[in-house]
């Protein structure tokens, strides 16, 4: 078995629509809760008919066949083919979009998304919010969208005509939070649904979405399963190397093949390792892994080389060997703090193989030429001046590759799946410009945000 073509396109919404759905009931069976205190629109997507397919458009991956290296084959699942967010978050903002034209078709009720990001989220939901008023299923004030990000990652978000347009600004504002920790963001916007959501909906007639459930990415992420089985089915053992904050993407492929598995499909055996990638900034799924919490005292002390003026430590394989700051934060992308989703990833992992790695900037850096080359066959292009780089996801998931292959923690299995989550420049887009944004300290000031949104 292997790659039914390399370079293989499909959509792995439209394509798989049925599989979408088998695992949007899955998930929606097990969700429980009064709808007032905790709304959410039901997991069920609207019947295809030719809007919706345009709407989800932007919904193609591809598959292609990058090499072998050091006796490893590798494959790329490209997950970030929408030249309008160049990352994976299309595939599940535009099933989140379409569960909400469903709840406002069938009960006349508008909704307004609340959002808490580091940007890539962010992004793809205004551009799924965007595409769905531009494909005339829903009008602009009967979907809108509240986006709170931290400062750090302003430089990130797409501008769009969402901003752009002054009717849509109005409707679907971006709000900015300076504080010092930028996961702070979910905290503010969470207090703000608790105190605030009852009289939102109360006061505007709108239904109140707080996206950031796992259970609205699990069923999406799913469908990386499905792909697989069509465009790169394996019968040896495949393990999937990811860039990862919290793991929605592993734990959702995760998820996709126990469905495949129990509607009679054929998942693949053995079942998949998967092997974590983070940076120094944020390397709390790979601590949690090995030492089983999160502490800070797990990663390894690094010594300056003065002559060099890197920092180096030769005793952890799981950590960086050089970096020019062992504080560094090389992508915001990658914020999430003590990730609740660990302990799964540790079971999974426990059970099925698989590790984990932190990479730093400087190795990156190192292996750039040779990442480069690795992901041409995919057409892939990455700048030739790094600096240029505004999402460093796919390149830490392939120096992590190249690193975990090196060091043996990649080393059982001779088959690797690397996904595509992310990678952009700054001339890919232009960012939301600062008049555009308001600022944010707390779950009060939020609320002015939102709800001056709902008067306009």
């Amino acid at each position: 078995m292997g790659i039914v073509e390399s370079g293989t396109t499909q959509n792995a919404i439209i394509d798989n629509y049925e599989f979408l759905e088998a695992a949007l009931r899955r998930v929606g069976s097990k969700k429980s809760g009064p709808l007032d205190t905790a709304f959410f629109p039901e997991f069920k997507v609207p019947r295809m008919d030719a809007r919706l397919a345009e709407f989800f458009g932007a919904a193609d991956v591809s598959v292609t066949r990058l090499g072998s290296y050091r006796g490893k084959d590798v494959t790329f699942l490209n997950l970030m083919r929408n030249p309008r967010t160049r990352t994976t978050w299309t595939l599940p903002s535009h099933v989140m979009v379409a569960r909400a034209i469903r709840h406002i078709w069938s009960t006349g009720e508008p909704i307004t998304l609340l959002t808490p990001s580091s940007a890539n989220k962010g992004t793809a939901l205004r551009d799924a919010v965007l595409r769905a008023i531009e494909c005339g299923l829903v009008s602009a004030d009967d979907l809108q969208m509240v986006t709170l990000i931290p400062e750090s990652a302003r430089d990130k978000l797409w501008s769009s005509s969402l901003n752009e347009d002054s009717g849509l600004r109005a409707r679907n504002p971006v709000a900015i939070y300076s504080g010092d920790e930028p996961s702070n963001v979910k905290k503010i916007a969470r207090e703000f649904v608790d105190q605030y959501g009852k009289e939102f909906t109360a006061r505007t007639g709108r239904r109140l979405w707080y996206t950031l459930d796992i259970d609205n990415y699990r069923a999406v992420d799913a469908l990386r399963a499905a792909v697989e089985r069509r465009l790169a089915p394996t019968a040896g053992r495949r393990i999937h190397v990811h860039a990862v904050s919290s793991a929605y993407g592993l734990l959702g492929h995760h998820f996709g093949r126990s469905l495949l598995s129990g509607t009679g499909g054929e998942a693949g055996d053995p079942p998949p390792s998967y092997f974590l990638v983070q940076h120094l900034g944020r390397p709390e799924m790979v601590l949690n892994l090995y030492h089983g919490d999160f502490s800070n005292e797990h990663v390894p002390d690094y010594r300056l080389d003065g002559e060099a003026g890197l920092y180096r430590q030769d005793q952890e394989a799981h950590f960086p060997h050089v970096a020019d700051d062992p504080e560094e934060f090389l992508d915001i992308t990658f914020y999430a703090y003590q990730a609740a989703t660990s302990s799964d990833m540790n079971d999974i992992i426990a059970k099925q193989g698989g590790g984990g790695i932190v990479v730093s900037r400087r190795e990156c850096l190192d292996r750039y030429n040779e990442i480069t080359k690795l992901l041409a066959p995919a057409g892939i292009t990455l700048p030739s001046d790094p600096a240029r780089l505004r999402d460093w996801s796919l390149v830490m998931a392939a120096a992590g590759l190249l690193l975990g292959v090196d060091r043996r923690l990649i080393d059982a299995e001779d088959d690797v799946l690397l996904h595509g989550s992310g990678s952009y420049t700054q001339d890919d887009f232009t960012p939301i410009p600062g008049h555009h944004l308001h600022g944010v300290d707390d779950a009060q000031r939020l609320r002015t945000v939102v709800f001056e949104s709902a008067e306009r």
